[in-house]
């Protein structure tokens, strides 16, 4: 049996307090780490599901109208679904409008998009609303949604309102109204091939800043050496909404700083509880050293303890900040002001391999901050120690 890990089993440490801080730094990591992730899961799938990652649009970019079509199937296209990095490719078409009801008026823009075969059956001129725009000018499911369509003529039409959606963005996603693309294309007198613009959803893996970007430059390449008709360009949804990815990374940069503090917080509070184990354990030190034990070897005795705590209150930490989690997860018991959070809710989503990172990477940084105190054992005389006993 080793000597330092059976010395290390006998001592002991009254290290309650530091396994409390131990616990709380880890809990608040571990939860900020969640929300931060959650901010970009919420976000990124409510941008994406609505308006796609990528965008192909004609070269003039004034896709919302009704004169300026393009083909729903360039001649590039089945290279851009070939590439890894695609998911889904969804023909859409966009037109501007103005919604009445009773003395309220709103503009808002209607996007058409393909629909099952049984909805577009079941009901037509079926449409879906934001529910701030339902809040605005107080229509319900079930009613009808007066529309005017601004053009060379005025054309007015009675949607059916089928259903309500949470939009992500106050004042910009929360003003689309969906409907289907057919009923878009007949209303602007285009062909079934005819669209404002191909949405390009890409796989999760490649929705981060630097992929997306990489994404939307080989798609721009790809469009730019067509040799078809249409001049096309591949917009990102970043420099559609700069603001909301300005905020995630935010967010981002806020985290890493929580994470930063809370480990050098947790991991000067264990130096203060391993320099009191220390001193308590000073005649101990000094016999060891008289018994030939090397500095190095009592260090790693010491270590061995401290390490103990820091674990246990690791494990009570990322217990408790995913029991915190859960609950929110699928309670959402914490609300937020959507025109400012952009959601509803705190979002939460536990993304496993980067708590193990955060708890992985926190030890470490903990246990070499715990070297500090052990410089104090090459200090202590086992002459006097021993005398001193």
């Amino acid at each position: 049996m080793e000597a330092t890990g059976f010395i290390a089993r006998r001592l002991r440490f009254g290290g309650k307090i530091a396994v409390v801080s131990i616990a709380i730094s880890f809990l608040i990591m571990i939860i900020s780490v969640a929300v931060s992730s959650g901010f970009r899961e919420e976000l990124r799938d409510g941008i994406s599901d609505l308006t796609g990652d990528v965008q192909l649009v004609p070269a003039d970019m004034n896709y919302i109208n009704d004169t300026s079509p393009m083909s729903s199937s360039p001649d590039f296209l089945d290279e851009v679904k070939a590439m890894p990095e695609v998911r889904r490719i969804v023909p859409a078409v966009y037109r501007a409008g103005i919604i009445k009801n009773g003395e309220n008026i709103h503009g808002v823009v209607f996007k058409g998009v393909p629909v099952e075969k049984g909805e577009a059956d079941s009901i037509k001129l079926a449409v879906r609303i934001p529910s701030r725009l339902r809040d605005l000018i107080g229509v319900e499911v079930g009613g009808k949604l007066l529309s005017y369509f601004i053009g060379e003529n005025v054309k007015v039409r009675s949607f059916n309102i089928v259903g309500v959606y949470d939009g992500i963005m106050d004042g910009t996603d929360n003003m689309v109204v969906l409907c289907d693309i057919a009923d878009l294309q007949r209303l602007n007198g285009w062909e079934s091939d005819e669209v404002s613009t191909l949405e390009i959803g890409l796989a999760p893996a490649y929705r981060n800043s630097q992929a997306m970007r990489d994404a939307t430059d080989k798609i721009g390449m790809k469009a730019l050496e067509s040799e078809s008709g249409d001049r096309l360009i591949a917009t990102s949804v970043m420099s559609r909404y700069p603001q909301i990815f300005d905020w995630l990374d935010l967010i981002d940069f806020n985290v890493l700083f929580i994470l930063i503090l809370m480990t050098i917080v947790a991991g000067f509070n264990m130096i203060s509880g391993l320099l009191i184990m220390l001193f308590r354990n000073i005649s101990t030190i000094g016999t060891l050293k008289s018994m030939g034990m090397t500095d190095r070897s009592i260090a790693k005795v010491f270590l061995k303890v401290a390490s103990v705590i820091v674990l246990k209150g690791m494990v009570i930490g990322n217990v408790l900040a995913l029991v915190i989690c859960g609950i929110q997860k699928w309670t959402h018991l914490l609300k937020l002001n959507p025109e400012n959070y952009f959601v509803s809710f705190v979002p939460i989503h536990i993304d496993i391999p980067m708590v193990l990172v955060a708890d992985v990477l926190s030890f470490l940084v903990i246990m070499l901050l715990l070297l500090i105190p052990c410089i104090f054992i090459s200090r202590v005389d086992p002459a006097q120690t021993v005398r001193a006993q």
